[in-house]
């Protein structure tokens, strides 16, 4: 399951949007799986990073696929950037 995991979410989506999205909506970007849907990308972000999930977006761009993950109340995206390597 863990390697299910690593396969969904490819790595941390940075930039300045992002990051200014991080600390005023508690909101993190990665870039996904194309074939990833909306509900893996969940269960694999609360799984890898022990976290609740309130909602995830995802869109397509020429790079890839990005998914835009919401945290529940009570878990910072910030600690979770720093888990996941945006630091």
């Amino acid at each position: 399951m863990t390697e299910l995991r690593h396969r969904i979410l490819l790595h941390a989506y940075v930039t300045e949007k992002s990051m200014d999205e991080m600390e005023r909506l508690n909101k993190l970007e990665f870039m996904v799986d194309r074939r990833a849907t909306r509900a893996d990308v969940k269960r694999a972000v609360e799984q890898l990073y022990q976290c609740k999930v309130k909602k995830v977006n995802t869109r397509i761009v020429q790079s890839g696929k990005i998914a835009t993950v919401s945290f529940a109340k009570g878990f910072s995206a910030e600690d979770v950037g720093g888990r996941a390597g945006v630091f």
